[in-house]
C-alpha cells in the first residue's frame, strides 16, 4: 500500500537539537515565502476577528497563548524522528511557544503564524452556508494556526497549534480547544502512526491551569443523542505536525474563485497552490522534467493511490473518520483533523460515532466518501489543464478509475488481514456476514483469528452474545475452508505472524479514553501517559495488567452512552 512521504533532501546525518536557539535554526519557510499573502492582512498578525478573505493563500496571524500553561505530554517517537532532545520540554521558551506564546520567537523564526481558507464540499456538493458571510470567503482555519515550518534531519515539517485562538476564519468562535478534544487528537495521531496508518502527528500537549470555556457536553450516564448540558472545560493546545496541511477543500476554494473569475489573479493563485502541493508532498515521485500540465495529471494519479490505500488502512484498523468532508481530506493523502472520529468495537458496517454525521460517513461508506472527495479534487485541478485535450482525457480516466483502484486496495487489505495470498470473495463475504450475526468485537476477533484457530470456541471471547449451534456450525465450516486456503500457499505459523503484524492487539476504546481526559481536567495525567505507552506498541503483547485492562469487550453500560458511544463534534 502506498503512503505519503514528506519531501526529503539527499542524505542527512541524524542530529540532535538540544536548545531552543538550535530549534529556531531549523526554521525554513516555504508556504509564506512562495505563496501570496492576503493583501488586506495586517502586518503584525493581529487579525483575530471574523472577516472575508478574498484572495491570497494565507493570512498572517498571531496565536493567543493559553494563560498559566501546564505541560502534559509530548510524543517521544516524534521527538526522536525530528532529532529533538526530550529536555526541550523543560525549556521555558519552548513550552511558551507551544502553548501559544509566539513572542518568544527570535530570528530566523518570525513572530507571526499563518491561517488558511478552504472550501467545503459534502459528498460532492458544494456548500457556502457554513461561511458566516454566505460567500465562502470566511471559511477556513478557525482555531488552527501554523507557527513553524522547517527541516529536521532532511525532512520538511509544518507545526500547527490547534486551539491557539481566533483567526479571521473563526466565524465568531473563541478559537479555543478544550482539553477533552485536544487529548483525544494528541493520543489518536500517534496511535495511528504506530498502527502504520499515514497520519498527521502529535508533538506536544499543554493545558491552561486557569482558563476554561463553556461547551455543550453530556451529563454522567446520559443516553441523550445530543449534548444535554453545558460544562466548563479547561482550554488546551496540541501541536500537530505534518509535511503540509494542504486540504482538498483548499484546492477547491481557489478553483471556485478561478471558475467564477472572482479576481484577475484567481487562476494564477490556483496554479501556485497546486505547484506548492506537488513540491511539499509529491516532489520525490513526479519527474520535474515533465511540463506542469502533466505534473498535475501525475499528481492526480498519485493522490488517488494514496487516498485509496489510506481508506483501506482505516477499515483494516477499524477507524471511522466521522466527518470526511473535502475540507477534512488531506491533499497529501494522510489522516487529518481528528474531530468526531471513533474506532469500531462491536462490528457494524454502519458504525458512525458522530451524531451529526449521518450514515453517509459510516465505517463502510468511507470508500464512497473518499471517491466524492477525489471527484472534487479532480474538478478543482481541471482548470489548470484547459486547452490540453490529452491531459483532460487522462485526468478523466484517473477520476473514473477511482472505484476500481479502491476495490483492489480493499481486496488486498482483506486478503492480508486474513493471511491469504490472494483475495477470496466468497470467504470474505461469508466472514462479514458471520461477524455481523455473531456480534463480534472487531479488534479482538481478528487478533484471535490471527492464531489460526481450528475451533470457533477459540473466537468466542470476541463475541458480545452467545451463538447458536447453527451459527457455530457455519463457523466450523468457514474456518476449515479458510485454513485450507492458507495451507495451499503458506505455512500456518508464517501466516499467523503476518496477520499479527497488521491486526492490532489493542484498539482505541472510547470508554477507556474518557477517564483519561476526565482525570486530566483535575490535573492527573497518569492515564494519558499510560495510554501513550499502550498505543505506542499496539501489535505487541503487553503486561498482564495492561492485557486485562485494555484488551476486553465494551461493557454493556457504555452502549448508547452519550459522550462515549456517540458524541457531538469535538471542540
Amino acid at each position: 500500500m502506498t503512503s505519503p512521504t514528506s519531501s526529503t533532501s539527499p542524505t542527512f546525518e541524524p542530529s540532535t537539537t538540544r536548545s531552543f536557539a538550535e530549534f529556531l535554526q531549523r526554521v525554513d519557510y516555504s508556504y509564506m515565502d512562495s505563496l501570496k499573502v492576503d493583501p488586506n492582512a495586517t502586518r503584525d498578525g493581529r487579525d483575530h476577528y471574523p472577516r472575508q478573505v478574498f484572495s491570497g493563500h494565507y493570512v498572517p496571524v498571531t496565536p493567543t497563548a493559553i494563560p498559566s500553561p501546564e505541560y502534559i505530554s509530548h510524543s517521544k517517537a516524534l521527538f526522536n524522528e525530528l532529532g529533538l532532545s526530550h529536555d526541550l520540554t523543560l525549556d521555558d521558551q519552548f513550552s511558551r511557544l507551544f502553548s501559544g506564546d509566539i513572542t518568544v520567537a527570535k530570528e530566523p523564526m518570525r513572530s507571526i503564524g499563518w491561517a488558511t481558507g478552504y472550501a467545503l464540499s459534502i459528498y460532492g456538493t458544494e456548500y457556502i452556508q457554513q461561511c458566516p458571510f454566505g460567500t465562502g470567503n470566511g471559511y477556513g482555519d478557525g482555531r488552527a494556526i501554523s507557527i513553524f515550518e522547517g527541516l529536521f534531519n532532511g525532512k520538511r515539517w509544518e507545526l500547527q497549534l490547534k486551539g491557539g485562538g481566533p483567526t479571521p476564519y473563526c466565524r465568531g468562535a473563541d478559537g479555543r480547544a478544550v482539553l477533552r478534544s485536544s487529548a483525544r487528537e494528541f493520543l489518536a495521531q500517534e496511535y495511528m502512526h504506530a498502527l502504520g496508518v499515514p497520519t498527521s502527528r502529535s508533538l506536544t500537549l499543554y493545558a491552561s491551569r486557569s482558563e476554561t470555556v463553556r461547551r455543550p457536553w453530556y451529563t454522567k450516564d446520559s443516553i441523550s443523542i445530543d449534548p444535554d448540558t453545558v460544562i466548563n472545560s479547561r482550554t488546551a493546545i496540541t501541536t500537530r505536525v505534518a509535511p503540509s496541511f494542504l486540504r482538498v477543500g483548499q484546492i477547491e476554494l481557489f478553483a471556485r474563485r478561478a471558475n467564477s473569475n472572482e479576481h484577475l489573479e484567481a487562476l494564477d493563485e490556483l496554479q501556485m497552490l497546486v505547484k506548492h502541493l506537488i513540491k511539499r508532498n509529491y516532489q520525490e515521485f513526479i519527474d520535474p522534467n515533465l511540463s506542469f500540465i502533466y505534473q498535475v495529471v501525475e499528481l492526480a494519479s498519485l493522490f488517488r493511490g494514496r487516498l485509496t490505500s489510506l481508506i483501506a488502512n482505516w477499515i483494516r484498523v477499524g477507524y471511522c473518520q466521522g466527518n470526511f468532508n473535502s475540507d477534512n481530506c488531506s491533499a497529501g493523502g494522510f489522516t487529518l483533523d481528528y474531530g468526531p472520529f471513533g474506532f469500531c468495537e462491536l462490528f457494524d458496517p454502519r458504525f458512525q460515532p458522530w451524531t451529526g454525521g449521518g450514515g453517509h460517513f459510516s465505517f463502510f461508506n468511507q470508500p464512497i466518501a473518499a471517491e466524492a472527495n477525489f471527484q472534487m479534487f479532480c474538478a478543482a485541478i481541471r482548470p489548470l489543464l484547459i486547452g490540453n485535450k490529452e491531459a483532460l482525457t487522462r485526468l478523466d480516466e484517473i477520476r473514473d478509475g477511482f472505484s476500481e483502484v479502491m476495490r483492489q486496495e480493499l481486496e488486498m487489505m482483506w486478503a492480508t488481514k486474513l493471511g491469504l495470498t490472494r483475495y477470496n470473495e466468497i470467504l470474505v463475504n461469508e466472514l462479514l456476514e458471520l461477524i455481523v450475526v455473531s456480534k463480534v468485537d472487531y479488534t479482538i476477533f481478528f487478533r484471535k483469528l490471527s492464531n489460526i484457530p481450528e475451533q470457533v470456541t477459540d473466537l468466542k471471547e470476541s463475541f458480545y452474545l452467545p451463538s447458536s449451534e447453527q451459527v457455530d456450525a457455519q463457523w466450523a465450516n468457514w474456518l476449515q475452508r479458510w485454513r485450507n486456503q492458507i495451507n495451499e500457499s503458506s505455512n500456518l505459523r508464517v501466516a499467523s505472524t503476518a496477520m499479527k503484524s497488521i491486526n492490532p492487539k489493542y484498539t482505541w476504546r472510547e470508554w477507556l479514553i474518557a477517564p483519561a481526559y476526565e482525570k486530566a481536567e483535575q490535573g492527573d495525567y497518569s492515564l494519558i501517559n499510560e495510554l501513550q505507552n499502550v498505543f505506542s506498541n499496539p501489535y505487541e503483547q503487553q503486561s498482564e495488567e495492561i492485557e486485562a485492562k485494555y484488551n476486553r469487550r465494551k461493557p454493556k453500560e457504555f452502549f448508547n452512552a452519550g459522550g462515549i458511544s456517540h458524541y457531538s463534534c469535538s471542540s
